[in-house]
Order: structure tokens, then C-alpha cells, then sequence
């Protein structure tokens, strides 16, 4: 599948394919709402609050991602830097539409989101997936491929210890990024 960067700015980047074209930009508060309908609509993921949501999309807007195709929200990142280590850029949730999984949107929102010139400083990426979400860990060893370097597995969150058997374990991801590529 080719792919085509029609247009690229700090906020916006526009990319062809041979079948879509998306816009990928920094979230805006008005997407808080759209952004909770495409979580909603993308199990296993938690749902999370509309007001979670907005606070995204406005005060952690800067290291989150929004996907749009036709003028519809179809895609959304959120991440943030990690308090206590400000190089480490911690993805909270990936949400793609069903209409358009299986088009590499996903790894190129994560890759819009890495070449954020406010974001350069970041030297590891991690996540927290659960032992059945097979398309986030399909994505996130995607990015540990083309980063050459292994990444980390550990158990985070554990289904008895944390959630009293109420959630999955969460296991925590962490893959060190190759500024040398």
C-alpha cells in the first residue's frame, strides 16, 4: 500500500493512500464528545468519562491525536509524558473505527504523534495492553520492529492484586525508541 504525505504543517498532516486520505491534527475540546462515541465503539477499551475525554482533548491535547476521514473523527491517541520521567511518552488508549482497521491507521497516528517537534525529546515509548488485546499488541510490536530494540514486558496491573478480579491484567510495554533512524 502506498502512501502519500499531501501536506504537513506542526498541527496538521494530511495522508493519501490508494483508497483513503485522512487528516491527522491535535484534538480540539470539541472533539470530546466524538472521541468518547469512538471509544465506545471500540471494545476491549475501556470507557472511559466524556469528561475524560475533554480533558484530553484540551489540557493533554498536545501529546494526543485525532484521525479524521470525511470530517468524522474515525481515529484518536491519547498519550501523555510521564510525570516522573518526562522522556517517556506513555499511550493510553488507541481507538480506531471499525470501518477502518486494517489500513495502518493506527501505527501512522502513532508515528504523527512521535514526529511532534515538542515531542523529539522523548527516548521510550510505553503502554499497558491486556493478554487479549491482540491488535494493540500487533501495533505496538510493529513499533518495536521498526525501532530495532527490544522492548520490555512486566506486569503492571494485576487482575487479583490491583483489580480484585474485576479488570485484566495490565501489562506494561515499554519500547526504547532508536533516534538514530
Amino acid at each position: 500500500m502506498s502512501t502519500e504525505t499531501i501536506y504537513q504543517s506542526a498541527a496538521l498532516t494530511r495522508f493519501r493512500t490508494e483508497q483513503d486520505e485522512w487528516m491527522f491534527r491535535v484534538p480540539r475540546i470539541d472533539d470530546g464528545f466524538k472521541i468518547h462515541n469512538l471509544i465506545a465503539s471500540c471494545p476491549p477499551l475501556d470507557e472511559n468519562s466524556s469528561y475524560c475525554n475533554f480533558l484530553q482533548s484540551s489540557h493533554f491535547n498536545k501529546t494526543c491525536i485525532v484521525a479524521e476521514h470525511n470530517d468524522e473523527v474515525v481515529g484518536f491517541i491519547s498519550a501523555y509524558l510521564k510525570p516522573d520521567a518526562p522522556h517517556d511518552l506513555f499511550v493510553w488508549q488507541v481507538a480506531v473505527s471499525p470501518d477502518m482497521r486494517g489500513k495502518g491507521l493506527a501505527y501512522r497516528m502513532l508515528q504523527g504523534l512521535l514526529k511532534r517537534k515538542h515531542l523529539q525529546h522523548v527516548v521510550a515509548i510505553e503502554t499497558t495492553i491486556t493478554q487479549s488485546n491482540e491488535g494493540s499488541w500487533s501495533l505496538f510490536r510493529k513499533l518495536e520492529a521498526a525501532n530495532g530494540i527490544k522492548g520490555e514486558v512486566s506486569v503492571f496491573l494485576d487482575e487479583a492484586q490491583h483489580f480484585e478480579g474485576r479488570h485484566d491484567t495490565e501489562f506494561l510495554f515499554r519500547i526504547p525508541l532508536n533516534k538514530n533512524l
